[in-house]
């Protein structure tokens, strides 16, 4: 088996050459010199250091631009990273290289509410599986999502509303003990968000949203091309904004919250008492068949031309649109994406969404937004979570 145990940036520039070759590819130091406005002299010395530390490596002379050929220079081969994306009914776990090259992934069904010792076991165990496909024993990091509120500083759950018994539980503490290398964590969906502005079509976004429609419904918030939590991690928690004085109980104990009309939990609900009243036809015949229903069962139910299916997607892309038409408003992001589970029910969501939101919006903030879907999937939480702990080990 490869080991991949390596330092980590000891000074800026440093961090500011691996952060260029992790987003670049191979570059030369005479490319590097240019980017970084420094002497050739000063990449040389601190490429030589970061070999040392297992970071960096010569990989050889470099295309002739006249004169002396400069050498090229790549991230070390051995790099590894973990990225775990814990959902509340699933899990993706993945190790990548050094440019978050997703090398192998492992996906579980699993359910948060079993608590984070089940939980945080069944990971570890896809991630040690994943670690012997590609022959690793030891990786440079890992980074893990969670749904629900995270203080990022301290790598803990806080109050998470469909997450019983992981409040203040230690995750982050917990995963590096086990896998013996430093760890970050944080919320599912800025993870998601992370992953899409590095991989997917957010990818150069400087301001753009993230907007994960799963059990629950949450929104990562890029700003200057930073991310942004909030003062105590809870910015972007939009499935709680209230968008009906009356409405079904959601799981935070509030009435008429978006998470109770639209998020996957609601939709099955809704999607039941429609098969059991007998107004979806469809429905009725998937609840005979499987005993119960998910909001993928509800697209399921549109693909047969379900009118009752097709107007449970209305209502929900309704309540979603006239959340984001207010947040267009206030914020006027550059992109929207949508992700999450239950955009598996496609583009009668996506168009709803759509509807809403530009005729809720000013025509300044619309005139040029594109809310598309991601296209990452379960990919997108595992590169988000190693593009998260890269920068920390890449940093200084």
């Amino acid at each position: 088996m490869r080991h991949s145990l390596a330092g980590r940036a000891e000074s800026p520039m440093q961090a500011r050459i691996l952060a260029q070759l992790r987003d670049e590819g191979a570059l030369s130091k005479a490319e590097l010199a240019d980017r970084l406005e420094v002497s050739r002299t000063t990449i040389s010395a601190e490429v030589a250091r970061l070999a040392e530390l297992g970071l960096a490596q010569e990989v050889g002379p470099a295309a002739s631009r006249g004169g002396r050929r400069s050498t090229l220079v790549d991230l070390s081969p051995d790099i590894r990273f973990v990225g775990i994306s814990i959902g509340a009914t699933g899990m993706s776990v993945g190790v990548t290289d050094g440019r978050l090259t997703v090398l192998a992934t492992r996906n579980r069904a699993s359910d948060i509410r079993q608590g984070p010792e089940v939980v945080l076991a069944a990971a570890l165990e896809l991630v040690r599986e994943v670690l012997a496909e590609v022959g690793v024993e030891q990786v440079m990091g890992a980074g893990i999502g969670v749904p629900g509120p995270v203080d990022f500083h301290r790598g803990i759950s806080v109050s998470p509303p469909i997450m019983p018994g992981w409040d203040g539980y230690p995750v982050r503490d917990a995963v590096s003990r086990e896998l013996g290398c430093p760890v970050l964590l944080d919320n599912d969906v800025n993870v998601l968000a992370i992953g899409e502005q590095h991989a997917g079509v957010a990818k150069g976004a400087q301001d753009f949203l993230f907007v994960k429609i799963g059990t629950g419904i949450g929104c990562g918030i890029v700003i200057d091309g930073e991310l942004y939590r909030g003062v105590n991690g809870c910015a972007g928690d939009i499935g709680h904004i209230r968008v009906e004085d009356f409405g079904p109980t959601c799981a935070c104990g509030n009435t008429g919250c978006l998470e109770a009309f639209s998020g996957g939990a609601a939709l099955a609900r809704d999607a039941t008492s429609a098969a059991r009243s007998g107004r979806s036809p469809a429905l009725a015949a998937l609840l005979a068949e499987k005993g119960e229903l998910s909001a993928a069962d509800v697209g399921l139910a549109v693909s047969q031309g379900d009118a009752q299916a097709v107007q449970l997607i209305r209502e929900s892309g309704r309540h979603v649109g006239q959340v984001l038409a207010g947040l267009v408003s206030f914020f006027n992001p550059a992109l929207i994406v949508i992700g999450g589970r239950v955009t598996g029910l496609g583009h009668a969501l996506l168009a709803e969404i759509r509807g809403v939101t530009y005729r809720r919006s000013l025509p300044l903030a619309t005139g040029n937004l594109p809310i598309v879907l991601s296209e990452l999937g379960d990919e997108g939480g595992v590169i988000g979570a190693a593009r998260m702990i890269s920068a920390s080990v890449y940093a200084a």
